[in-house]
């Protein structure tokens, strides 16, 4: 598929799965926003500049939808909680690999939005933000297309080496969040038995017929591996407790449809 473009292959016109999941979170990330952010004690320069980063954005449209479901929950959480009459100006920072189609994400921006948007072409293993910059990041469908760690984040000789800190926790400001949506898997289950394993398994039934009749090599099937990962409730849970710096205030497992 051409991630690139508004055309009929494009991401902008196949994300329709994306976009299921942003909705079914949408109150459940607004209703935590509402709870867990201290609005009264953030960090807020002194004009009252909010700052969202999504990372993973592709092309849109449904990074615009998630973040202004975000936008909407901290106005309530800031109009409830707060005495300042002061209105929150927003910046949002749309984030993706160098090689993602910004010109197409940026030529579809809502023409009313509430935010200046700002592009940050990089990759999240690395340094993308100031440290204690960001109030609340977001991502939606980007970290379970990780299939291990890389070996350069962990090689403690390696220049991204983090030794006692990670990056999300300096780039995010003190009583900050981080919503993350993900495929996943309840406890217990394995993949070849959710529905996208048996799609996998179905896709490596066809692949191993081509190369049987010698359309494709049984080399290159047997040495194909995909970057996916669905994650048990467990592992997420045992991962971000790893002495990451993060506390878990919410989960919820969505059913897919």
């Amino acid at each position: 598929m051409n991630i690139g473009g508004v055309g009929e292959v494009s991401y902008a016109r196949n994300s329709q799965v994306q976009r299921r999941a942003v909705d079914d979170a949408k109150k459940f990330i607004s209703e935590s926003i509402f709870d867990l952010l201290d609005i009264e004690n953030l960090s807020l320069e002194s004009s009252n500049r909010f700052q969202i980063a999504d990372l993973g954005c592709v092309t849109g449209p449904n990074t615009f939808f998630a973040v202004q479901n975000i936008i909407e929950a901290v106005d309530q959480n800031y109009k409830t909680k707060h005495r300042n009459l002061q209105t929150l100006e927003y910046h949002v920072f749309f984030s993706d690999r160098v090689d993602n189609d910004f010109n197409t994400l940026f030529r579809t921006l809502p023409s009313s939005r509430p935010y200046f948007a700002v592009g940050v072409p990089g990759s999240f293993y690395g340094r993308l933000f100031p440290k204690e910059s960001i109030h609340i990041m977001y991502s939606s469908n980007s970290l379970n297309w990780l299939s291990r760690v890389p070996n350069y984040v962990v090689d403690i000789n390696s220049p991204v080496w983090n030794g006692n800190s990670i990056y999300y926790r300096e780039e995010l400001v003190g009583k900050g969040l981080m919503a993350l949506v993900l495929a996943g898997r309840q406890n217990g289950l394995p993949l070849c038995q959710t529905g996208i394993g048996k799609s996998f398994d179905l896709l490596g039934s066809c692949l191993f017929d081509m190369a049987n009749e010698g359309i494709i090599s049984k080399e290159k099937v047997e040495s194909l591996n995909l970057p996916l990962n669905d994650p048990s409730e467990g592992e997420i849970v045992e991962l971000i407790n790893n002495d990451w710096g993060f506390s878990i205030e919410k989960m919820r497992h969505f059913q897919a449809q």
